[in-house]
């Protein structure tokens, strides 16, 4: 077996217990899937240039639902990037999006899905990045995967130390407000990564689409993790 396969079966295995990621109730919470491709018509520049805008829209959006959580992005070629210069390059403008977002309010706590190490941290603080952002490394039989939860309030890097262990079911982290998690509506960046390529606290979210291949083969689908936090609620291709 393959990396991957390794990693789906690690998963698929009831004796290996995976932890909440964010609280939910399966029975009783509901998930909104947000839409940030070309064909959501509905966000305009106005509503994507005006952070409170688009933070309001968000919240509208997931109020009037009924829902706990916005969720989406995975594969997802997304137009929202073109808000900041932080996602464009001469060559080819990334669009493609790596993780999955949970939209919620600030200050939601983020759990440790698994134990799991602090393989780096940082304050990636740039309009449009991620801004306070952690990676954890986890050894899954065998199989070594790594964590990006980025768009953290700053007081979540407080006391993180390189190689700290970072128990299953842990609080250690929480969404941050916009001038904390670069500038976006409070969201939870969750990325999956075999290998860091040498990059600490920071690896692309957003790629071109040229690359796509090499960098999805590199990111897994963060639903494996997910899926057990949210169960039948989770939608196809989050």
């Amino acid at each position: 077996m393959n990396a991957l396969q390794k990693l789906q079966a690690f998963f698929a295995n009831p004796l290996n217990k995976i932890e909440k990621v964010v609280d939910f109730d399966p029975v009783a919470d509901k998930l909104l899937p947000l839409d940030f491709t070309a064909n959501n018509t509905e966000l305009t520049d106005e509503i994507l240039g005006d952070t409170e805008v688009f933070s309001e829209w968000v919240d509208e959006k997931i109020s009037n639902s009924g829902a706990r959580y916005g969720i989406g992005g995975y594969n997802e070629h997304r137009t929202i990037y073109s808000r900041s210069q932080h996602f464009d390059t001469l060559e080819e403008p990334r669009r493609l999006h790596l993780g999955v977002d949970i939209w919620g309010p600030a200050e939601t706590p983020i759990y440790n899905f698994y134990e799991a190490t602090v393989h780096s941290f940082k304050f990636n603080d740039s309009f449009g990045d991620y801004g306070a952002t952690i990676i954890l490394k986890y050894d899954l039989d065998g199989v070594i995967v790594h964590g990006l939860y980025g768009h953290l309030s700053l007081a979540s890097l407080n006391g993180l130390s390189v190689g700290m262990l970072i128990p299953a079911g842990k609080q250690f982290a929480a969404f941050g407000v916009k001038e904390e998690n670069g500038y976006w509506p409070p969201h939870l960046h969750f990325q999956l990564m075999f290998n860091m390529q040498g990059l600490a606290g920071d690896y692309p979210g957003v790629c071109q689409f040229s690359n796509k291949e090499n960098y999805l083969r590199n990111c897994p689908d963060p639903a494996l993790v997910l899926a057990h936090t949210f169960k039948s609620a989770l939608p196809k291709n989050a």
